[in-house]
């Protein structure tokens, strides 16, 4: 098999030139690393991925720990982030916590330290301090996704003015009767995203001078599936029915819009809906939401972890906390009330 010199001269350029073109580390002119890569297909030369490591001391590998992997809103946040990882020239570790509640544990106490991880992203995790500890013991660069991490850079979404921002969307329409589809309590535990979104709801309201009515927030599981259910129960009375409804994410929206139509509802002339994600099924539902993009935040989060990785002189430093960016699209589910 070809060695790295072989390919330098087949290239015309030094080994030096050859190991930052194939690994991606340091500058190297579009020129040469093209040279390099030409050389190296021809030669059928592969990186040895060990010898990288003994050689940097790094696996080129970063874990990203992540709460649930099946809801839209992570899958896409990791998938930001393993689409930046590949351009950077690093592997991903996944580690899923969803399941019986044991896996974070052994994640943290066990498997993150076992394996050999250059950095840690934790995406929707409020890490505790021995948690966060534990990693910075080994010298493990760190970024979180989500909400404040003390010791921790990280990348934060402020809830309660997202779900002002939808709900102050409804009340400039008009509304003032206006429903909240949020989450159980269960679900309220890192960063306590659904009791967020909720005081974000009432505030917008009382701010309006609107009356809270408990009776009409419904608690869901942040599906499609638990927003329809909540929303039957909301629509179901003709008499004291809303005309509005906030959910906290698009999948409970969707699943609003869905059982508003098999009520013989027409939204928005009968009911007006927004959620929060833009989720990819959002526009073809036109549905109108606050978008956060969270395949941005997986590679913000990337962003992040090579300014400490592989630091330049030139870059400012990244601030502890960086605030996430979101805004209101309109779509066709939202109108002024029924007269």
């Amino acid at each position: 098999m070809a060695g790295i010199e072989e390919v330098a001269r087949l290239a015309g350029v030094s080994t030096a030139t050859v190991s930052r073109a194939l690994s991606g580390r340091g500058h190297v002119s579009p020129t040469s690393k093209a040279k390099v890569e030409e050389a190296a297909a021809r030669l059928g030369y592969v990186v040895s991925s060990n010898a990288s490591s003994l050689a940097s001391g790094r696996t080129r590998n970063i874990g990203v720990v992540i709460p649930f992997l099946n809801r839209w809103f992570f899958s896409s946040v990791l998938e930001g982030a393993q689409q930046s990882l590949l351009r950077s020239g690093y592997d991903l570790t996944l580690y899923n916590l969803s399941g019986d509640g044991q896996e974070r544990a052994s994640v943290f106490e066990h498997f993150l330290l076992r394996r050999r991880v250059d950095a840690v992203i934790a995406v929707s995790l409020e890490l505790t301090e021995p948690e966060v500890a534990r990693l910075h013991e080994l010298g493990k660069p760190l970024v979180g996704v989500g909400g404040p991490i003390p010791g921790v850079r990280t990348l934060t979404i402020d809830d309660v003015a997202v779900a002002r921002l939808a709900t102050e969307h409804l009340i400039g329409l008009g509304h003032t009767r206006i429903a909240h589809i949020g989450g159980h309590l269960e679900f309220d535990m890192d960063f306590h995203l659904p009791t967020n979104r909720r005081i974000g709801y009432e505030g917008a309201l009382r701010d309006a001078a609107i009356e809270v009515d408990p009776r009409l927030f419904a608690p869901a599981d942040f599906t499609i599936r638990g927003g329809y259910h909540a929303a039957k129960q909301l629509l179901g009375a003709p008499h004291d029915r809303p005309t509005a409804i906030y959910a906290a994410s698009d999948e409970m929206a969707i699943g609003s819009m869905l059982a508003a139509r098999d009520l013989g509802l027409v939204v928005p002339r009968d009911v007006s809906i927004v959620g929060i994600d833009d989720h990819d099924l959002s526009d073809f539902f036109g549905l109108t939401t606050v978008a956060q993009f969270p395949r941005v935040q997986g590679e913000m989060a990337v962003e992040i972890l090579m300014d400490e990785l592989e630091p330049s002189t030139t870059d400012a430093a990244t601030p502890a906390a960086t605030p996430l960016p979101y805004e209101l699209r309109v779509r066709s589910s939202t109108a002024r009330p029924p007269a």
